[in-house]
């Protein structure tokens, strides 16, 4: 797998911890949007695992959801090996609710 391919599975694990932190917060992605300073069209592409957050926007979500920021890293890991690359190890997607 290449190295872009490992950004785009970190990236979808956390999109997917960001929308299910968001729907038990009850909480729209314009109201993320506000309460993180962020906007919302960026609180809608980190949920589609389009873009990976820096770790201030991490802090910032974390904040306005009231989790801890572990919570938003959920599923996600770094297998160091003995060759000159780890890996990046992610959990299997959810199953997306419709609706």
């Amino acid at each position: 797998m290449a190295r872009q391919e490992y950004n785009l599975e970190l990236a979808r694990c956390f999109g997917e911890n960001v929308l299910l932190a968001r729907q038990q917060a009850d909480v729209s992605q314009e109201d993320l949007g506000f309460l993180s300073s962020l906007h919302r069209t960026e609180i809608g592409q980190l949920e589609r695992g389009v873009r990976l957050p820096r770790i201030d926007t991490v802090i910032k979500l974390a904040g306005a959801l009231e989790v801890p920021p572990g919570d938003l890293l959920k599923g996600m890991a770094w297998k160091p090996s003995r060759a000159p690359n780890g890996k990046f190890i992610t959990r299997a997607p959810a199953k997306r609710r419709k609706g």
